[in-house]
C-alpha cells in the first residue's frame, strides 16, 4: 500500500545582503526531532482544513514569530525518504514583520542563496534551490 505524503509548508525567508545579494533563513532540526542537526526551510505540517497560505503565516508565527506580510508560492515539491512521503509548497518570503526567532529551540542562519547547497540541507529541499533561485531573480529584477 503506497504511503500518503505528509502536507507541509516551508518558508524562504529573504533579506537584501551587501552587495545587493539575497540572503534566506535556514532553521537547524533540533534534538531529539526527526533528523536533528540537519538544516531546512521552516515551516511544518498542513492543518485539516487550512490552505497552504494559512498554514504558512500559522507556522512562522508560532515557529519564529513573525507575521508574514508578502509571499509567493514558488512551486510544491514532493520528495520521498526511505521512512515517510512528503508534499513540500514552498513559499517565497521577502517582506515579514519582527526579527525571526528560534521559538522551538531551533538555531537559525542567514545565508547566501548560492550558499544553500553545501549548508546539509534535508534531501527533500535540494530540488528547491533553482526554482528558488529563479523566484528571487524574478522577484528581486
Amino acid at each position: 500500500m503506497p504511503r500518503v505524503a505528509l502536507r507541509v509548508v516551508a518558508a524562504a525567508l529573504a533579506r537584501a545582503a551587501a552587495g545587493g545579494n539575497a540572503e534566506i533563513l535556514i532553521a537547524q532540526r533540533p534534538a531529539g526531532k526527526w533528523q536533528a542537526g540537519r538544516w531546512e526551510f521552516p515551516g511544518g505540517k498542513i492543518e485539516a482544513g487550512e490552505t497552504a497560505a494559512v498554514a504558512l503565516a500559522r507556522e512562522l508565527h508560532e515557529e519564529l514569530g513573525i507575521q508574514v506580510q508578502d509571499a509567493r508560492s514558488v512551486g510544491i515539491f514532493p520528495h520521498d525518504y526511505p521512512d515517510r512521503s512528503v508534499d513540500i509548497a514552498l513559499w517565497l518570503v521577502t517582506a515579514f514583520e519582527g526579527e525571526p526567532q528560534g521559538l522551538d529551540g531551533q538555531a537559525l542562519r542567514w545565508i547566501a542563496i548560492d550558499a544553500l547547497a553545501g549548508c546539509d540541507l534535508l534531501e527533500a529541499d535540494l530540488p528547491m534551490l533553482a526554482p528558488l533561485r529563479e523566484a528571487l531573480r524574478c522577484r528581486l529584477d
